[in-house]
């Protein structure tokens, strides 16, 4: 039994070594796992919570990686099937010393992508608190699509409680207008939304975080809280009664990589609500975790223990 579930596809990225080179020129590169939902996974695990990760592999060297990489983490990888006909999705990605770095995903007819949804049905939903949704994995297919919206109405049938992040991928999707429409579709799964200030503007077209707060809170009504991300300034709060409020994120002295700031304000968050933080005080964890995390390379290396983030709020509310 696990506190949180997610489904998501695990992500083997090498990262090149060769600073400012370039993905065309880069030669030497470092291999690692990634993907948003394994790092919320990952995150939640190394604060004390059990979690359990679901996807597919193929039944390649890259697979059986992912796999392993994802014990070492201790998160759960009870519901990972294997693809004996499909390949372990992978992505190079640039070394950088300023701004976000290029990417390219190696994803089309991954063995993920070919999920089929009767796996759901082997999965133990007990004792289970939070599912996190992310906007990535219905993107890769459309058998991927049909298997979130089963695993999404299982969980809502068990009266789990559900966070859904927007995660926009373009890339991986047949076009901008299909991504919005479903995205926004998809959106009425989670009790909690957690849009960012910029997705906002592509899937509602507005930056004004209280419209972008009302959209989704009237998209669904399953929906009882928005949660804006605003970067540096923070993130914005709305509840269905009307409540709102901004919680003021931390500053940052270096910004090394923004990659992996979004799923940590998600961890942060979930496992806040898990520990009967109100919410304020959870996303003001959450705020805490994305500071962390843009401070380090890596997707989730600035993912911090119990520890470690009781002593960075403790120092960020002496100054």
């Amino acid at each position: 039994m696990s506190e949180i579930l997610t489904l998501g596809e695990p992500i083997v990225t090498f990262t090149s070594t060769d600073l400012n080179a370039g993905l065309v020129d880069s030669i030497n590169y470092y291999k690692f796992l990634g993907g948003a939902e394994l790092n919320v996974m990952i995150g939640a695990s190394r604060l004390g919570h059990s979690t359990e990760y679901i996807s597919q592999v193929g039944a390649d060297p890259l697979g059986q990686f992912a796999v392993n990489e994802i014990a070492k983490h201790h998160v759960g990888n009870h519901y990972i099937s294997t693809d004996e006909n499909n390949w372990t999705a992978f992505q190079l990605k640039e070394l950088v010393d300023k701004g976000d770095p290029a990417t390219y995903n190696f994803r089309r007819g991954s063995a993920a992508a070919h999920f089929d949804k009767s796996n759901i049905d082997h999965i133990n939903f007990d004792g289970v608190k939070i599912a996190h949704l992310s906007g990535i994995f219905p993107a890769i297919s459309a058998q991927a699509r049909e298997a979130f919206r089963y695993f999404a109405e299982q969980l809502i049938s068990r009266g789990i409680r559900t966070t859904f992040d927007p995660n926009l991928r373009p890339a991986l999707w047949e076009s901008k207008d299909v991504m919005i429409k479903t995205i926004n579709d998809l959106a009425r799964y989670g009790e909690i939304v957690l849009p960012g200030i910029n997705e906002g503007e592509i899937l509602m077209g507005s930056r004004d975080p209280e419209k972008i707060a009302d959209f989704y809170l009237e998209n669904s009504d399953r929906t009882q809280t928005v949660v804006v991300k605003l970067g540096p300034a923070g993130a914005y709060v709305k509840n269905k009664s009307g409540d709102s409020y901004t919680v003021p994120g931390f500053k940052v002295q270096q910004v090394v990589d923004t990659v992996g700031a979004g799923d940590g304000f998600a961890l942060g968050l979930i496992t806040g609500l898990i520990e009967g933080l109100p919410t304020l005080s959870a996303v003001e964890r959450a705020n805490a975790v994305g500071a962390l995390q843009v401070q380090t390379t890596g997707d989730n290396d600035g993912y911090p223990t119990p520890e470690q983030l009781e002593k960075y709020l403790t120092e960020q509310k002496a100054r």
